[in-house]
């Protein structure tokens, strides 16, 4: 596995859109959404806006237009990323929809890292979303059908969330990536998402440690994207067992996301998940100077689950320095 060092790459700001029960546990949200229709006619309409109002607001707030921008980098868990390439139609920005599922706002750093490295780009924006009920008739089963489900599963989180990356100075710098692999450890159940990507989060942690020198201890945090509170600790137990090391410092987005709700199962889940934690809570607590976030992502689909396939995971590596 391969891990990239970027010399000047920074995070430069951020636009975050939560819905009300998330927004609980951030410490900054620029826009709450007070339903989940948010003035639309459906959900996946919902989701288009926060996408289109997060961009644009970003665009905004640091005084740019369009053509300041070099590339957007989005994706969401729709369907072939509609809601990414319908919110892109309204920018006249160069436009890269990626897939990673969970994962995917760590991807979009890691590319745009990576054009900002070759000089190939001084500007770009990453933006992923999610929305609970669009994902959920989705992958699952509608909200209205009442379906039980086990305490393992999580619940998609509610939000958009815009990101500035460049070359340009900010006290928050993007150190190196570690792109993961896809691993099948052959799991069948959709409602046991931590289980299924945890051992690509493993992976991908200790390739990261050993490819950049570096000792869990270095970190002030280790941030999972969404295992959940099950899933966080089959990490752990995972982590020591196959690499013989203890992971201590390390918490995930999804358990403080929906913390002590027990009506949200093990937590919460979605591409937007890490990035509001990250970017709305542990940002904002000055004891955090060396951060690796760890999304997670599994490539699932509703075909494929119910032609008995076992889920396959990725897990991509980002390391953050904040002076």
């Amino acid at each position: 596995m391969k891990t990239i060092t970027f010399n000047q790459v920074y995070l430069n700001d951020y636009y975050l859109i939560s819905g009300k029960e998330e927004q609980k546990h951030l410490k900054k949200v620029n826009r709450v959404i007070n339903d989940y229709y948010f003035g639309e006619k459906s959900f996946e309409k919902t989701e288009i806006k926060m996408q289109r109002l997060a961009i644009q607001n970003l665009i905004n707030n640091n005084k740019l237009s369009d053509r300041n921008i070099d590339v957007l980098i989005s994706g969401d868990l729709n369907n072939q990323i509609v809601a990414s390439s319908y919110a892109a139609k309204d920018f006249n920005i160069p436009y890269l929809g990626i897939y990673s599922a969970c994962s995917t706002f760590t991807e979009g750093l890691l590319l745009g890292s990576l054009l900002i490295k070759n000089e190939d780009i001084n500007k770009a924006i990453v933006c992923v979303s999610s929305h609970t009920l669009t994902a959920e008739r989705q992958f699952r089963y509608p909200i209205e059908y009442g379906y039980s489900r086990p305490m393992t599963a999580t619940v998609t989180a509610t939000g958009a969330v815009a990101s500035l990356i460049s070359n340009n100075y900010s006290n928050i710098r993007i150190v190196s990536a570690t792109l993961g692999k896809v691993i099948d450890m052959g799991i069948c159940d959709a409602n046991h998402m931590g289980a299924v990507m945890a051992p690509a989060c493993a992976n991908t942690l200790y390739h990261h440690l050993n490819n950049s020198h570096k000792k869990i201890s270095d970190y002030d945090l280790i941030l999972t994207g969404d295992l959940g509170k099950i899933g966080i600790q089959i990490l752990k137990d995972y982590y020591l067992k196959t690499y013989h090391e203890r992971v201590d410092n390390i918490e995930d987005a999804g358990s403080i996301l929906f913390m002590n709700n027990k009506s949200k199962y093990s937590g919460g889940s979605g591409p937007c998940c890490l990035p509001l934690i990250f970017l709305g809570n542990i940002l904002h607590n000055k004891k955090y100077h060396h951060i690796l976030l760890l999304g997670t992502g599994a490539l699932h689909s509703t075909v494929l689950v119910n032609q008995k396939l076992s889920i396959p995971s990725v897990c991509h590596g980002i390391e953050i320095e904040v002076s």
